[in-house]
């Protein structure tokens, strides 16, 4: 069988995390040339090695952006066009959780960190690729089941979910004549490097409340991710893909 991303040329946002280093790694594996971004050099050249074994690889590049500051997002594209000519695919997938609070405790620079990172971001990163994209290409904005549900305290990250649903949908109509599809990736209580700077392992308390009784994980995540990004999808566009376990079900 035909590798789906051979020769696609990927930008993967928040690439040095759980899900994004997942999906990069995917995708590279599928034939892709891939170009991650996070905040931190670091740990950017931590996750090419991870996925190439050689953080040098001709189809593989990083670049330090902070996808909420509109120069640095503009450079991390440019050089993606300039390494690999083109671009087909973008997956958003920055992002940050913020904290839980009553709402009249909620920490007002908090609330604005967490939406500029996903929703400013995702606007942002959107904005300075689609000039460059091939018609036939394919977007992704990691939102999550939070994004269609709601939880006492969670606002900056429940609000900034639904949000990027919002853009996706606005983007899904605007772009459709280009044939450049753009979908949502609703990911349910994953087992993530995020989750677990948070609040540890959690699996003994949030299995009872799925009904797959157990946490995803980022592979299974990628998987999803790739087959959205992928022509197997080529009649999905403007729509949100749960894959939670059957957590929103409940």
């Amino acid at each position: 069988m035909a590798k789906q991303m051979q020769d696609k040329v990927c930008v993967v946002t928040g690439g040095a995390g759980s899900i994004g280093l997942a999906s990069a790694k995917l995708l590279h594996g599928e034939g892709a040339k891939v170009m991650l971004t996070d905040l931190k050099e670091t740990a950017l050249k931590e996750a090419a090695a991870r996925i190439s074994g050689d953080s040098d690889a001709d189809n593989l590049a990083w670049c330090a952006a902070d996808v909420t500051k509109s120069d640095q997002v503009k450079n991390a594209i440019a050089r993606t066009v300039s390494r690999f000519g083109k671009i087909d695919v973008l997956f958003s997938n920055a992002g940050n959780f913020g904290t839980v609070a009553p709402i009249s405790e909620y920490p007002e620079d908090v609330f604005d960190s967490v939406l500029a990172v996903h929703v400013k971001g995702a606007f942002l990163t959107a904005k300075h690729a689609v000039p460059h994209m091939n018609d036939g290409g394919s977007i992704i904005i990691t939102s999550s089941v939070a994004g269609v549900t709601g939880d006492p305290g969670v606002y900056g990250y429940i609000t900034a979910k639904h949000a990027q649903v919002g853009l996706m949908r606005v983007m899904a109509k605007e772009l459709a004549g280009r044939n450049i599809r753009v979908n949502t990736i609703l990911p349910g209580l994953i087992d993530s490097s995020m989750v677990r700077r948070l609040v540890g392992d959690r699996e003994s308390t949030v299995a009872p409340r799925i009904p797959l009784r157990r946490q995803g994980t980022p592979w299974e995540i990628a998987k999803a991710i790739v087959f959205l990004l992928s022509d197997d999808a080529s009649y999905i566009t403007g729509t949100e893909l749960i894959v939670d376990g059957g957590l929103a079900a409940r």
